[in-house]
């Protein structure tokens, strides 16, 4: 027979590729068959991927029933194993804890780490409970070490968060400028429109900033290869260039912006063999660079994780924009400053409040008219919702160290992998009064920490709303049941609000009910969605934002440029120029720690290998981690391809094989951030990171740090290491996975 295809979205990175899915018995053509009943193929409708698919999302349903979590357990100790109960035993266990820390230390005691992998309504309860309810801002997510210097710098710029961009941009562009990402691995169905419209076009030029020569760099006109650390001289030299090359748009910057004079008188100072000196590249390239950048009638920048994982994240963000403004490069098809979000639903959490100095629509927790806004709208009396920002991940991390935090509640992610420092972070997670992980899958590195497991429905497996990149929303529609006993994130945080009392304001009994009260706190907000709904989005498709109510559906999908009428977010409608000085990076080299150590994603690879971990294909592509080093450097230290090498920080220490590159700098090293302690041994990048962070944006420089690195004897032992056991053999109880729930 034949079925008609459910419509969704891919659960990987930012693009927010469409997706269809059909069981496998069902008649269509050029559709792969999948081993577990599912197959998948690009929606050729959806805006943003028009059909196309990377290997993750085409292998992404090989995974939908492997090592699953299907009931709730629970343990008094770490040093017990777990026990499977009922909903009821482990929500009242929850509860009845809750209700402890909130009469013994208040409701500051309390936080939950969320995930871009949340849907907008599972965000939105969640902030509900938390920050509403509870009136606590401790709810946090890993979109604190993904996207928020993009967010900070964004509104500081622009006045509100928001990429001004589309993906049709990539394909109207002049000038691609790539920074700090290496989109050809990570945002592989963004990347494919831009490199086909690049070789099309032999006048459009690229240029790729990146201390490594990745299969981006490869494939530009320009590679910078800068020195790690150095972005914020790069950009003020170009800058400098662009000033004294007359390139100014000087209606532009008169109408549209503020502080130009004080920006103008900074980079006077950064010129051309300055700033090559310390960026470790010729005049000449910055200044091709720079004259590319000013002779383009359209210029688009992008960058990801290479600028915001950085203690000057938000600077680095915001010397971005400064190039925008200076040419008058935005609001305009083709041009503008274009944050490549990491995660599925990282603009929707965004949207939705999703990290401790947000509220829902845009606000923030310090703004007393926002506070009073989500306090009337959700009915809560005057002073409910905190005036002071919750805490970051790494303050949960430290509140765990003193005692106070009392409750941690994990959802959709694994810190205990993808924190920096991370034999700090084991330790403080092993102080943890009650820690709950709310996941679709065991093991995971996390929930060895944890004293109670909650099974989650995963992608497929419930229906809700994703935003992307580009700000385009898609319903996400379940094609199956959750297996066992697992449930939507959602319903799980209804039923313990409700446990606490609050029932009366959660009424909701379907997803769909959530988010129509969503889209309304968003009301004359910049990322206003009061017209959407899962109706609308079922009927019309994917919806760009803004969609405030009686927007007119259209047929086909039009782009929505942010800022088009020179008008922004700020108080004075005026976009806002920023003195960018730069100390480049937290942690340089020493003599002791004479390599700097970067580390980024592999292309078939998703963050802690949660999913793709449990896929033949792609742990047949990227087996085992490994650590790349320059030649030269090799040679000195006395390895050859292979070889195995330890590196230590000042913090821990992990060992990798080598491979030998000419493609990454001298005195640099790359490691790919994949491999947890369920994966590999002595393999975890974030043993080596350091939590120093942006102080406007709190996201920890997760992208550089010192390092030495000594050749290892014993190879041969080491390769047995290697010889991964299978992962849930290498925790004790594996069988209890699959077991149900004690009567």
């Amino acid at each position: 027979m034949t079925t008609k295809p459910t419509r969704t979205m891919c659960p990987y990175c930012g693009v927010g590729c469409g997706l269809e899915v059909m069981p496998s018995g069902a008649k269509e053509n050029d559709m792969a068959q999948l081993p577990l009943g599912w197959k998948v193929r690009g929606d050729r409708a959806h805006p943003s991927s028009q059909g196309m698919v990377c290997v993750k999302g085409a292998t992404v349903a090989e995974a939908i029933d492997k090592n699953r979590l299907l009931a709730p357990m629970v343990r008094d100790s770490l040093d017990e194993p777990f026990q499977p109960v009922s909903w009821e035993a482990a929500l009242t266990r929850l509860t009845t804890h809750l209700q402890h820390v909130l009469a013994t230390q208040g409701a500051d005691a309390i936080c939950m780490y969320g995930s871009g992998q949340m849907q907008t309504e599972d965000y939105y309860v969640a902030q509900k409970l938390l920050k509403g309810c509870l009136g606590t801002n401790n709810f946090d997510s890993n979109s604190r070490l993904c996207m928020s210097s993009a967010v900070a710098g964004y509104m500081r710029s622009l006045g509100s968060d928001g990429p001004p961009c589309c993906y049709e941009d990539l394909e109207l562009t002049d000038c691609a400028f790539i920074i700090g990402a290496n989109a050809a691995e990570c945002h592989p169905i963004a990347y494919n429109r831009l490199q086909k419209h690049h070789k099309k076009n032999p006048h459009v030029k690229t240029v790729v900033v990146d201390p490594r020569r990745t299969q981006t760099a490869e494939d530009a006109d320009l590679h910078l290869a800068i020195r790690p650390g150095s972005d914020i001289f790069l950009l003020n030299g170009m800058a400098h260039l662009l000033l004294r090359w007359g390139y100014l748009d000087q209606a532009f910057v008169e109408a549209h912006t503020t502080d130009f004079a004080p920006f103008a008188a900074h980079v006077a100072a950064f010129t051309p063999e300055v700033v090559a000196k310390c960026c470790g590249i010729a005049v000449a390239d910055l200044e091709l660079a720079a004259r590319w950048w000013g002779e383009a009638q359209r210029v688009l920048s992008l960058w990801s994780m290479g600028v915001n994982q950085s203690s000057e994240g938000t600077l680095k963000v915001r010397a971005i924009i400064n190039l925008h403004l200076l040419t008058g490069q935005i609001g305009k098809p083709g041009c503008g400053p274009f944050s490549l979000t990491g995660q599925p639903n990282a603009m929707g959490g965004r949207e939705v409040g999703g990290l401790c100095n947000l509220l829902p629509g845009y606000r923030h927790v310090k703004v007393p008219e926002h506070r009073a806004a989500m306090e009337q709208f959700w009915g809560l009396p005057p002073g409910r919702v905190a005036a002071e920002i919750g805490r970051t991940a790494w303050q949960i991390v430290e509140g765990l160290e003193t005692g106070a935090v009392g409750a941690l509640w994990v959802v959709a992610t694994n810190p205990a992998v993808s924190l920096p420092n991370l034999e700090r972070v084991k330790a403080a997670l092993a102080r943890s009064p009650l820690t709950v992980c709310q996941d679709a899958y065991y093991p995971t590195e996390t929930a060895q920490y944890a004293h109670i497991l909650l099974p989650a429905a995963q992608w497929g497996e419930k229906t809700g709303t994703m935003t992307n990149s580009e700000r385009v929303v898609t319903l996400c529609q379940a094609f199956r049941e959750p297996p066992g006993e697992a449930r939507p994130d959602w319903e799980i945080f209804v039923d313990v609000a409700r446990r606490l009392g609050f029932g009366s304001f959660f009424p909701f009994t379907t997803a769909a009910e959530v988010y129509a009260e969503y889209v309304q706190v968003t009301r004359d907000r910049p990322c206003d969605v009061t017209g959407l709904s899962h109706d609308y989005l079922r009927q019309h498709g994917p919806t760009q934002w803004p969609h405030p109510e009686g927007s007119p559906p259209s047929t086909s999908f039009t782009p929505k440029r942010l800022y088009t009428d020179g008008q922004f977010n700020t108080p004075d409608g005026r976009a806002n120029f920023a003195v960018c000085a730069s100390v480049g990076l937290a942690e340089p080299c020493t003599e002791d720690y004479p390599f700097i150590l970067t580390n980024g994603r592999l292309y078939g690879h998703w963050h802690t290998q949660t999913r793709t971990g449990r896929i033949p294909k792609i742990q047949q592509m990227h087996p085992a981690p490994f650590i790349e080093l320059n030649q030269a450097d090799a040679a000195q230290l006395g390895v050859e391809e292979g070889d195995w090498v330890e590196v230590r920080s000042r913090r821990g220490q992990a060992r990798f094989p080598v491979v030998l590159t000419r493609q990454i700098a001298p005195g640099t090293a790359f490691v790919p951030m994949h491999w947890g302690a369920l994966w590999a041994e002595q393999a975890e990048a974030n043993a080596l990171t350091h939590p120093l962070s942006c102080p406007t944006s709190n996201q920890p420089e997760l992208k550089a740090c010192a390092v030495q690195i000594e050749p290892l004897a014993n190879a041969s032992a080491l390769l047995e290491v290697a010889a991964r056991e299978k992962p849930a053999s290498r925790y004790s109880n594996p069988s209890v996975v699959a077991s149900q729930p004690a009567p």
